[in-house]
């Protein structure tokens, strides 16, 4: 039993450190902000673009990977900020469901016309 308890001990001793050092770690870069979804797409698409170029070159230093690892920052802010517009949009598109099931031919016209603006402004 003296054993299983030292154990437990050090599983939480490790499993704390761990969460601190991730905690600890700085953020190297902050990447480009995505304010909006028009935004997001843009520095998605740019920014895929110049990883391209960077992986198509014959040969790839550290200084290109150091590069790379620089704009996933911009990446990963630009697909919060896309994943949180899908989001929105799901939200959506369930109350033009329901209204639709409800058989509620004025609040359907009215959450389908919103749905269908917001939906238009993702690429299709």
């Amino acid at each position: 039993m003296k054993n299983l308890a030292y154990a437990l001990v050090l599983v939480l001793f490790i499993a704390s450190s761990a969460v601190a050092q991730a905690h600890e770690r700085p953020d190297h870069y902050e990447g480009e902000a995505s304010e909006t979804l028009e935004q997001a797409l843009s520095n998605f698409a740019e920014t895929n673009a110049r990883i391209v170029e960077i992986l198509s070159q014959d040969e790839v230093s550290m200084a290109d990977l150091a590069k790379i690892h620089e704009l996933t920052y911009t990446l990963e802010n630009a697909l919060e900020r896309i994943d949180d517009e899908y989001d929105t949009l799901e939200d959506q598109l369930e109350e033009l469901h329901l209204a639709s099931e409800g058989a509620d031919i004025d609040h359907a016209r009215a959450l389908g016309q919103i749905y269908l603006e917001n939906a238009g402004r993702f690429p299709n």
